[in-house]
This record gives C-alpha cells, structure tokens and sequence, in this order.
C-alpha cells in the first residue's frame, strides 16, 4: 500500500482527530500500491493508525504474491493478524492457465498459521467477470467456504454484484460459525437478512459518501454486535478525502460517520468494533 503523505509524502490527508477507545481495521491490503502511488511501508502504515487509535488490523492477501506477503508480515507485526485466499477474480485467470489446483494447495498449507484468523476475501464478483466465469468462481467459493469450516477459521466474503448467489451457496453450503460480509454493499432488505443469519457486516469508507444513503440505511439496521468497520485501503478513502489513497489511520472518520448513523457516541462504537474484531478473529497478542 502506498498512501500519499503530506509529512514528506505527496498529498496523503492528514491525520484525523484520535479515537477515544482504540479500535480495529478489518481489512486492508498492505501488500498493494495504487498507480503512481509512493512506497508505504508496513511499519509507517502501522505507526500512523496506532497514533490514531488504530491498534489492530486485518492484512487480506488475496492473490498468491499477497498471501506470501500476509505470511511475513503477521511474524513480524503484532499488530497484524492475516487473511487469506484467492479472490474471485483470480479464479478464471487461474484455471485458464492449468494453476487453480496448485494455487489451493498452497492455501491449505498457510491457512492453519495461528495468526491466520480468516479464510477471505472469497466470494463472487460479477462485475469484473463475465458470464462465462461464474461457474469456476462459484466452485471456488464453495472451496473455500469448506476450507474456513475445516480449520475453524472466520470467513470474509467479497460480493459485487452477487448478493442472491451469494446468500443462495451460503445456504446450500452452511456458512461458517463467524462471517463476514466484507465492504458490505447490499440495500436494507440484504442487511436484514445477513443480520437474521448472524453475519457480521463490514463498512468501508464508502458509507461517507455523500451518494451512499441506501448503505447508511443498511448500516442504520445492523446492530452493534454485529458491525466492524474497515478501510479496503488503498482504496474506498472516506470523505472529505475521497479519491486519495486510503490507510488504516483514516479509520477515525469511518467511524465517526457510522456513529452518527446509529446514534452513540464515538466511544461505544469503538468499544463494539474492538469486541466484535476479537470475536471474529481472536485475540491480537
């Protein structure tokens, strides 16, 4: 990842206003940087979210460079804890090319890690792939799902433009104990369902929005018990920052966001997400 940064970097937003309770990124990419962007070093993006009260955070490795960059840096930062997988969106490329197989092989070996806590972001994406590669992602997915199962580990799904298949191979497979629907994109009614079935639903920057209503009234639904909130960073900045390249020390304004939404104050939120974080994934130390 790599954030513009105004302390010696081009651009990066300055540091909001630290969170009164510390609280948790459940998701972010520390391995990608955007196009033209400047190197982020994880132990910067990691100093700059603790200085703000964000002590925790999720790295997702989701391609096979991204899982060997997850597999290092949870040695190396108890900050860090790590999820894995191959995101929908690599499965046609992979099984185009003869390496699927190969690719879950090496999925099985890292996800017993103990600072692996989530088998994610798995699922389906139906805008970057087109009809004729839905069948493999949807076979990936169930894969998937059966490997969160057997290792006991939370799963964190990415949906675009899927939600009934979605929710239709949760039911058919059985979801796993603690799930997630990561950068959660569903309307009210979704919202509702997911809540029914006990999922626990992720925002991203993307509820800040000013065009976002239906996703602040999905969030309005969700209970405290049931919410986490993350960054996707580098990408989905929350307002007033959005189109810059997004970290996990802008967490504050996510947050502060969705508690205006549901009505608390900034530390009960901060209190639920941390609970609802180590719930999902574990304790951090």
């Amino acid at each position: 990842m790599s954030p513009h940064s105004s302390s010696g970097r081009r651009g990066l937003p300055d540091a909001p206003e630290r969170l009164p309770i510390d609280a948790v990124d459940n998701h972010a990419h520390l391995d990608i940087t955007r196009e033209g962007d400047e190197p982020f070093p994880v132990e910067e993006a990691v100093a700059r979210a603790r200085s703000v009260g964000v002590t925790r955070l999720v790295q997702v490795g989701c391609d096979l460079d991204g899982i060997a960059f997850t597999m290092d840096v949870i040695d190396r930062f108890p900050e860090i804890v790590g999820a894995i997988a191959l995101h929908p969106s690599e499965i046609p490329k992979l099984a185009d090319v003869g390496e699927l197989t190969a690719a879950y092989e090496t999925m099985e070996r890292h996800a017993t890690h103990p600072r692996i806590r989530a088998i994610g972001e798995t699922g389906l994406d139906y805008y970057w792939t087109g009809p004729e590669g839905r069948a493999v992602q949807q076979d990936a997915f169930r894969w998937h799902i059966d490997l969160a199962k057997r290792t006991g580990k939370a799963l964190q799904i990415h949906d675009r433009d899927a939600h009934e298949d979605i929710l239709r191979i949760l039911t058919e497979e059985g979801a796993p104990e603690r799930t997630v629907l990561h950068c959660f994109s569903g309307d009210i009614a979704m919202a509702r369902e997911c809540v029914a079935r006990g999922y626990f639903l992720s925002f991203a920057g993307t509820v800040t929005f000013k065009n976002a209503r239906g996703l602040r009234d999905a969030l309005s639904v969700t209970p405290l018990e049931q919410v986490l909130v993350e960054t996707d960073a580098p990408y989905l900045t929350p307002m007033p920052h959005r189109g810059s390249t997004n970290a996990s020390y802008l967490v504050p304004l996510t947050i502060r966001a969705m508690a205006g939404v549901f009505g608390v104050d900034v530390p009960t939120l901060c209190r639920a997400v941390s609970d609802n974080s180590e719930r999902v994934y574990g304790p951090w130390s």
